[in-house]
């Protein structure tokens, strides 16, 4: 993750894409970005990560879930436990206050996916989702969401009516555009 040597060209990478949203939202009010792929191991988690930290440098309240129900790894990139996440404020109804993770990036907060769920796309596309994300756009500057791939899971889907933007992260070399096509009409 970039917060370890900020002046890299991968760092510098993901100012630009902080830059470029900044400039999209510039007439629209963007609280919320989905950050999901087509397939597995394309980056979107590493991607979620470092666009969640560029966007905290700049002094922005920014709050990263990982809404990866399936393969969370939010929580091992950032090396915090997962045992309260999402999935117990959705489906027990706790506070979400109570079990954000300060990881040292002032004003980043990270929420881990919690235990796996046997109905994961229900719970992500559950009112209660929908009131924890509008009570979490109230309170942080952006809301970023780390989902599972498209093409696989109907989740990044379910919850794309309830985000402000998607960002699609393809894998150079390895992502057809045929897989991208339809993640895109997703």
């Amino acid at each position: 993750i970039i917060n370890g040597n900020p002046r890299s060209p991968v760092a510098e990478s993901y100012k630009t894409l902080r830059t470029n949203l900044q400039y999209l939202s510039f007439d629209n009010s963007l609280k919320s970005i989905i950050v999901t792929s087509c397939s597995p191991g394309e980056g979107k988690s590493t991607t979620a990560a470092n666009l969640a930290i560029s966007i905290a440098q700049t002094g922005k309240k920014v709050l990263l879930i990982d809404c990866d129900l399936r393969k969370p790894a939010i929580h091992k990139t950032f090396n915090i436990v997962n045992m309260m996440g999402l999935t117990n404020i959705l489906s027990e109804g706790i506070d979400y206050r109570e079990i954000t993770n300060d990881v040292g990036e002032e004003d980043l907060r990270i929420i881990t996916s919690g235990p796996k769920p046997p109905n994961p796309s229900e719970l992500l596309g559950s009112d209660r989702m929908e009131f924890f994300l509008d009570a979490a756009k109230e309170e942080y500057n952006m809301v970023i969401l780390d989902t599972p791939p498209l093409l696989p899971v109907t989740d990044a889907s379910v919850l794309s009516r309830m985000a402000d933007g998607i960002i699609l992260v393809l894998k150079y070399g390895e992502t057809t555009t045929e897989a991208a096509t339809i993640a895109k009409a997703q």
